[in-house]
């Protein structure tokens, strides 16, 4: 199954999603069908199939959990809590000083300088992911932004041009309104 985060279940989520397989096997236990333990449940017809041929085949522990899925995070929580305080400081502390922006390149390439651990681009999203991180598109401002020439701009200039003038009336465009009979 895939989550809109793009990770897995947490330990707790994981501990109650195997509260309702055991509900499930209850109901099994009880001789009550598939398709009622599913609405009884809120789950799928298609789980509360899986689980009535894993709970045939192996009984309750068959549906008990198997744990977090996929290989463990080769960075421990030291090194993470780290990378955090790292990536804190900016691209300009570790010499990326053209602009300040953390790529995932650059974040791949101080994770290998600082712990000798190579990741690739999305093996590196799914760490900063998992950190709490995400992908933000850059607010580009030029370096040569005058603020007291903006706001006087605003302040006398934009009130004579003002708003592009129109008719002021709401427009309609269907063939089929009252008007156009």
């Amino acid at each position: 199954m895939r989550y809109a985060d793009g990770g897995g279940l947490t330990a707790a989520e994981r501990a109650r999603r195997e509260r309702v397989r055991f509900e499930a096997a209850e109901m099994y236990e009880q001789g009550v069908a598939p398709p009622e333990v599913a609405r009884r449940l809120r789950v799928s017809r298609k789980s509360a199939y899986a689980w009535h041929a894993a709970w045939r085949d192996g009984g309750r522990e068959a549906l008990a959990s198997k744990g977090a899925q996929g290989l463990p995070c080769r960075l421990d929580t030291g090194q993470l809590a780290r990378l955090e305080q790292e990536l804190e400081r900016g691209p300009a502390a570790h010499g990326w000083i053209e602009d300040q922006r953390w790529t995932l390149a650059r974040v791949a390439r101080l994770v290998e300088r600082l712990f000798g651990v190579s990741y690739t681009l999305k093996g590196m999203s799914l760490v900063l992911h998992r950190m709490g991180w995400s992908p933000q598109v850059p607010f580009h401002r030029a370096a040569e932004r005058d603020e007291e020439a903006i706001a006087s701009w605003r302040k006398e200039t934009w009130p004579r041009v003002g708003r592009p003038r129109g008719t002021g009336a709401r427009g309609w465009s269907s063939r089929t309104s009252a008007a156009s009979r």
